[in-house]
């Protein structure tokens, strides 16, 4: 009987260990990388001295833009100098459109408000509903709007620039 409980408990340290130091990389591994996300945070740390954001501006605006109030949309003042980029929309090797871009692109997937009011929990999370009061997920994808104000939506390969680039023979 003791044999069973000494062997039955090195399979269990066995089995722990392997868990522990094989599953993604090795503990050390783990704790390096982290160590050294630590030190690259202290180093390099998150700005706090942006006061506008862009991507909130875009996704303001988007709201009223497929709310249908394009008006408001179009109107929406900036506090900040939008950037000017250039993108170029291509499905499989060609390119079907390209456009100047008012401001930035913006993923489809970014929100203004939380989807619910707890992240990690074993309990029930509360989702909550975004600013048009629907529930549920975008697709994988960007949008952006042109210099002369119009919604762009775009679910497939892309380039983006600060430049034009330059025009090639096909």
């Amino acid at each position: 009987m003791k044999k069973r409980i000494k062997v039955a408990s090195i399979l269990a340290i066995a089995t722990t260990s392997l868990l522990l130091f094989s599953c993604d990389g090795s503990y050390g591994d783990s704790t390096s990388t982290k160590k050294l996300a630590n030190e690259l945070q202290t180093n390099q740390p998150t700005p706090t001295d942006i006061t506008y954001s862009l991507q909130r501006y875009n996704l303001i605006r988007r709201a009223y833009w497929i709310n249908g109030m394009y008006d408001t949309s179009k109107s929406l003042h900036c506090d900040v100098e939008k950037t000017t980029g250039y993108i170029y929309l291509y499905s499989g090797n060609s390119k079907i459109a390209e456009y100047v871009v008012d401001g930035q692109i913006t993923s489809l997937r970014a929100y203004l408000t939380p989807d619910s009011d707890t992240y990690s929990s074993q309990y029930t999370s509360y989702w909550l509903a975004d600013v048009d009061g629907t529930y549920g997920d975008n697709p994988d994808g960007i949008f952006f709007f042109t210099k002369d104000g119009n919604y762009v939506e775009w679910c497939g390969n892309y380039l983006y620039s600060s430049q034009p680039l330059p025009q090639t023979e096909n």
